[in-house]
């Protein structure tokens, strides 16, 4: 076979470090931006805080206003050769002019009245801790100890115990070299379902419900019909098949109304108190939009992301071993240009992804002023990635990032930057509007009605048909899923 040699022409599109580093910073939220940024802190010594910048502020409100001798004679301050900033470093002996604009190696996270706030978390004993603490307290041998701590171990974040009994017996065998029985684990767990919270370590929701109406101090009627109901007719009541238990149990529409009102006081998830108490559900928001004088108002949330800047110490770290032509030097040299170069690309995307952010939200708040000054949720307009994307002349994927996992503060609370996207619908009189506004009507009319009859997802399509807007019944499905509303026979109530 013979060889040949050609020649091809072909396209290829590559990014550069600094464009993959600035898609990675553009779609944190800032929260992980946050620990992003103290990672490269970390990771680059050429990177530091900019802590100078407020130290000059402080030493400029100390200045003595009495003393002539520090202004001039258009009471302007006087400069010192011996105040001058040691930031003002000569670079230019490395670095070429383009690589000595100053915006390139200093950035400024913060606004004028951002604040800077620390919290102190004080963290107790954790759910599983709590259950031990009780099981200690119980007079129990050091096997059933052992037996209970395991299956303490095998409770999930609801508070159940999923793992097969018998399993547990092998687990016990295998990890422990302890040989029991399952009789032996079923006793240990009657003592766990007696600790607190009530229901904790059940192997479902029938037996969690039983052991909480179990522990009720009065034996009232209602509480007795209530075992009676989970016991024989759970599977009934679960899909809410109320005719069925009333017929069998020959009960009027009211006692199941109080029985239900029994079974509703119950906890599902008894292991989830914990965490609803303890774990902070505080959203941050990266845009902040205030409204003054009717005119809606942006600006980027800096929370606590610190100043940065080129280390002083590396730059005169370069400038001395650049001056020498030993080949330990040369090698410095590289290893410290590159940290440099590093730091200057990451302070550089940093401001770039606070441009990008602000220009993005910039044209949402354009194209949404109407709902950004009245809060009327009817005034969303339709509007997708691509409006945005063409407006600022940047790249579809570039705006999808900026949207994705953001939030926004306004004065009528804190949503996702993307619930404000939404695609157009045409009424009968060929008005466009967004998704959002169905969703809301769809949910207006779920409100309002009849819970002993509720609509089903046909007559909700008939509903909206009759206002004018066409709607297909399975695209009204799918709005009802994507605001986490069950079926019509689910919300069912006597």
């Amino acid at each position: 076979m013979a060889l040949k040699q050609t020649q091809n022409l072909k396209l290829a599109q590559k990014l550069l470090p600094q464009q993959i580093l600035l898609m990675k910073l553009l779609q944190l939220p800032t929260l992980a931006l946050e620990e992003r940024i103290k990672e490269e802190l970390e990771a680059n010594p050429a990177l530091e805080e900019d802590v100078e910048t407020t130290q000059e502020e402080e030493n400029y409100e100390e200045v003595d206003v009495n003393n002539e001798d520090q202004f001039d004679e258009n009471g302007d301050l006087k400069e010192n050769d011996e105040n001058i900033s040691t930031n003002d470093v000569e670079m230019e002996d490395y670095m070429d002019d383009e690589e000595l604009d100053s915006y390139k190696y200093e950035v400024s996270n913060k606004g004028a009245d951002d604040e800077t706030r620390e919290f102190v978390v004080v963290e107790g004993p954790g759910f599983q801790e709590l259950l031990e603490q009780q099981l200690g307290l119980r007079a129990i041998s050091e096997t059933e100890y052992i037996i209970g701590t395991y299956l303490i171990g095998c409770i999930d974040e609801d508070g159940y115990i999923r793992r097969e009994l018998d399993l547990i017996v092998d687990d016990l065998a295998f990890n422990y070299n302890l040989n029991c029985t399952l009789k032996d684990v079923e006793n240990v767990l009657k003592i766990i379902q007696s600790l607190d919270p009530s229901g904790v370590g059940a192997r479902n929701l029938q037996e969690c419900l039983i052991i909480q109406l179990n522990r009720k101090n009065e034996k009232t009627k209602e509480i007795s019909q209530a075992i009676e109901i989970i016991k024989e007719h759970m599977e009934e009541f679960s899909r809410k098949h109320y005719d069925k238990i009333m017929k069998r149990l020959n009960i009027s529409e009211e006692e199941l109304k109080d029985i239900i009102n029994v079974i509703k006081h119950l906890n599902p998830r008894p292991g989830n108190f914990d965490s609803k108490e303890n774990q902070s559900s505080e959203v941050i928001p990266d845009f902040i939009v205030s409204v003054n004088d009717g005119k809606p108002e942006l600006s980027i949330n800096g929370r606590n992301l610190p100043d940065l800047k080129i280390s002083k110490d590396y730059i005169e770290m370069l400038k001395e071993y650049s001056k020498s032509k030993n080949k330990d030097a040369k090698e410095a040299t590289g290893f410290i240009k590159n940290k440099i170069e590093n730091a200057e690309w990451f302070i550089e995307a940093l401001q770039q992804r606070y441009a990008t952010m602000t220009l993005c939200m910039n044209c949402i708040l354009e194209l949404q002023s109407d709902y950004f000054i009245t809060g009327d949720e009817s005034k969303i307009k339709p509007m997708v990635l691509k409006d945005i994307a063409s407006r600022v002349n940047l790249d579809l994927s570039t705006v999808s990032r900026v949207a994705n996992s953001k939030y926004v503060q306004t004065p009528y609370g804190t949503f996702l930057l993307k619930t404000f996207f939404s695609e157009s619908m045409s009424t009968d009189s060929g008005e466009e509007v967004s998704s959002r506004e169905i969703k809301k009507i769809l949910k207006d009319f779920i409100d309002a009605e009849d819970k002993k009859n509720p609509f089903t997802d046909e007559e909700l399509c008939a509903e909206l048909t009759k206002k004018g807007y066409n709607i297909a019944r399975r695209t009204v499905a799918k709005y009802r899923e994507m605001m986490d509303i069950p079926v019509g026979r689910m919300r069912k109530e006597v």
